[in-house]
């Protein structure tokens, strides 16, 4: 690589070097590299650049990037594995700061009641450890910078609010050292959770259709409100409690004032106060049961399954949409790279009479880029298969289409036996069927465990008589060991070492999934993958929630003996939260606030904070409580079960057309996350890709 090489003119251009003559039409030129280092430096840029572009096809990365022999390096050393692993370690450091600083979780229990006094470390101590984060986070703005150029960078909305969210934290870290850590607020906790969002391309793609689903749950919301704020005026018309004592009892518990009686029918459009709600004038007229039915049925039923419906629909496109991008950048790195390798062609012929790559240039650039043997071996075996002479577009192309594929290891062969008797034994226990009977008989025996365990429950473990329980077992781990014996004699020692479940099995013994999970594991497998942005906006909004309830609840919550509204003498209403005991749930410090907020998401009970928290900080603390379950329980939950269906339903709908399409995969491949969606995917065609490599900041195409 030439070490004197810089971006002086456009890389391709219409110019190559010195040599006088037009590009062929199409041809992209490395023009950049000055002619004293000669035509090697020129052609080890361009094998450079081609390992770089297929790299960022592979990694689905953006090509507009810095190309001169400087940048490269660059950039393949920050999308190193230890590089990343260093900023991803750097994130995950500065969140988990939040659980040793002031207020600090580094205690045995929450319980305000037997909490000790926390260990708070001293001033300067986690604050050092957050600069350290801090000029790292620096660093790699500044590289994410250069590399792009300042033209891209003012472009990019999220680099802008990186830079943006950097200064904030520094200089909210400098007036933390100034008042020697004492600051009443910091607000550099709050803008922590950014460094995760903006290290993610798929958790921005769900910010992105969150935002998009944003009017029409707006709507839902406001229709929700409305029907919350008919329903609170008819009912206390409704029980004004003159004339029944049931109707006064109603009354008093639920609807004695405006701001009562709207949290009472919030908290019953979660059902989680159902039927408490209605009992009082249920008991006394079941007349009354048609007003909370009416509302639920309204409200919980219409109204929040309406809410789910157009959040999935909005999302519905959502995994489509990635993946076509996702396809659309591995097919423009790897036409820039056929370009670039094709001008290495051309550079060593005088008159070039068609483009193309010379198979020997792939090799070595194959051989530099970032890659798992296996998929290597499988693309030099394709490319050595065809003939010889240059690679054609569609030829270079088709050569990365084993990007889509799983290697997978094939099993050795099973051992031949000479006997009629042997063979058929051999087909009998090496059929997939037989591996059907050994999880039937390993549920079996769980199940016979929990039935003696349940039937055993009232007795003592020391005065159980577990002889037939021992017997159950005995027969079991005779099958498991016949069970092995006879799959070695199937598969042979090699063939069944080489299945990791055969060894699992041989070693453990224990239940393995029902069948119909084993049918679904690659939907599963596909589900978790895309599961970890939905992961990271959770991780996002909790933690920015923890340290929003830290600020405005931390010591509200305090033990009984200290507070008069806590009761110590057994007298508290039941279901109250000092009846229940619910002491461990506060906002005293970050990881208690994690456990609150969990808690009050699945809405079981969540009155119980509502009323207790209103009664400790304060009427307001309700609108902390209901924003946090409109974006946890409503808007999150709602895009985490749009997620599945999304990813269920493609299973579903497209099983009978993948059975043909992928008859055309080797059997040594297996599916990757794109391919079953390729039947809808749209190859980008020609025009779009020439159209977008002549817009390439740093690549010309030739004139």
């Amino acid at each position: 690589m030439a070490d004197t090489l810089e971006e002086s003119e456009p890389l391709l251009s219409r110019a190559r070097g010195g040599s006088g003559r037009d590009c062929p039409r199409g041809v992209l030129t490395c023009s950049s590299v000055q002619e004293s280092p000669g035509a090697a430096a020129r052609r080890d840029l361009c094998l450079d650049q081609a390992v770089v572009l297929i790299e960022d096809a592979i990694q689905y990365r953006s090509i507009n990037h810095r190309m001169d022999a400087r940048s490269l390096w660059l950039y393949r050393w920050y999308y190193s594995s230890s590089s990343q692993w260093i900023l991803s370690f750097t994130i995950f450091l500065i969140l988990a700061l939040a659980f040793v600083e002031t207020p600090s979780s580094l205690t045995r229990t929450s319980d305000v009641r037997y909490r000790p006094a926390p260990w708070e470390p001293p001033c300067g101590l986690t604050e050092g450890v957050e600069a350290l984060c801090l000029l790292v986070f620096v660093a790699d703005v500044s590289v994410k910078s250069y590399l792009i150029g300042w033209a891209q960078f003012r472009r990019n909305p999220w680099l802008l609010a990186y830079l943006v969210v950097l200064v904030a934290s520094l200089l909210d870290w400098t007036v933390s050292l100034s008042l020697v850590c004492q600051e009443p607020l910091r607000v550099r906790r709050l803008l922590r959770p950014f460094f995760l969002m903006q290290n993610s391309s798929m958790m921005k793609k769900t910010l992105k259709c969150i935002r998009r689903s944003l009017p029409e749950m707006a709507s839902v919301g406001l229709l929700l409100a409305v029907h919350l704020c008919l329903f609170t005026v008819f009912g206390m018309l409704l029980f004004t409690g003159e004339k029944d004592a049931g109707q006064d009892r109603e009354r008093l518990t639920y609807f004695f004032n405006l701001p009562e009686a709207l949290t009472t029918l919030l908290v019953l459009l979660t059902t989680a106060n159902n039927p408490d709600v209605m009992i009082p004038v249920y008991s006394r007229n079941r007349a009354y049961a048609i007003f909370f039915i009416a509302f639920t049925l309204i409200g919980s039923l219409f109204l929040m399954n309406l809410m789910t419906a157009i959040i999935y629909n909005q999302f519905r496109g959502y995994l489509m949409m990635s993946l076509q991008t996702s396809l659309l950048r591995r097919r423009l790195g790897t036409r820039a790279a056929y370009e670039v390798l094709s001008s290495v062609t051309a550079e060593g012929e005088a008159h070039p009479k068609r483009l193309g790559v010379k198979p020997e240039d792939f090799l070595q650039v194959l051989q530099k880029v970032q890659l798992d043997s296996d998929h290597k071996q499988a693309i030099t075996e394709k490319l050595h298969s065809r003939g010889d002479g240059l690679l054609s577009t569609d030829e270079f192309q088709k050569l990365f289409y084993e990007f889509d594929k799983r290697v997978i290891k094939e099993h050795p062969p099973r051992p031949e036996y000479q006997s009629p008797f042997l063979r058929s034994t051999q087909f009998l226990f090496g059929h997939h069927y037989f591996d059907y009977l050994g999880n039937l008989m390993a549920l079996g025996n769980l199940v016979t465990i929990c039935v003696f365990l349940v039937l055993d429950a009232h007795v003592l473990p020391k005065d159980r008589d577990d002889f037939v329980l021992g017997i159950l077992n005995c027969i079991f781990i005779l099958y498991y060991l016949l069970e092995m014996l006879l799959k070695v004699f199937s598969l042979g020692l090699q063939g069944y070492l080489s299945y990791s479940s055969n060894v699992f099995d041989g070693l453990l013994t224990i239940v393995l999934l029902v069948l119909e999970i084993s049918t679904l594991a690659d939907t599963i497998l596909d589900l978790i993958k895309n599961m970890r942005a939905f992961g990271g906006i959770l991780v996002v909004i909790y933690y920015v929630f923890a340290i929003i309830g830290i600020s405005l609840f931390q010591g509200v919550i305090v033990a009984p003996r200290n507070s008069s509204l806590a009761s110590v003498n057994g007298s508290a209403p039941c279901g109250s939260f000092e009846q229940l005991e619910y002491w461990p749930n506060n906002f005293d410090d970050f990881a208690a606030a994690l456990v609150t907020l969990w808690d009050v998401m699945i809405v079981n009970n969540w009155q119980v904070f509502l009323d207790a928290f209103r009664r400790y900080a304060g009427p307001w603390s309700e609108v902390y409580f209901v924003l946090w379950w409109l974006v946890s329980s409503v808007i999150w939950v709602n895009l985490f079960l749009a997620l599945i269906l999304e990813n269920f339903l493609h299973k579903w709908d497209r099983r009978s057309h993948l059975q043909s399409f992928t008859q055309e995969l080797e059997d040594t491949s297996e599916m990757t996350q794109e391919l079953p969606f390729r039947d809808v995917l749209e190859e980008p065609t020609e025009e779009e890709l020439v159209e977008k490599l002549s817009r390439h900041p740093h690549l010309q195409l030739c004139r």
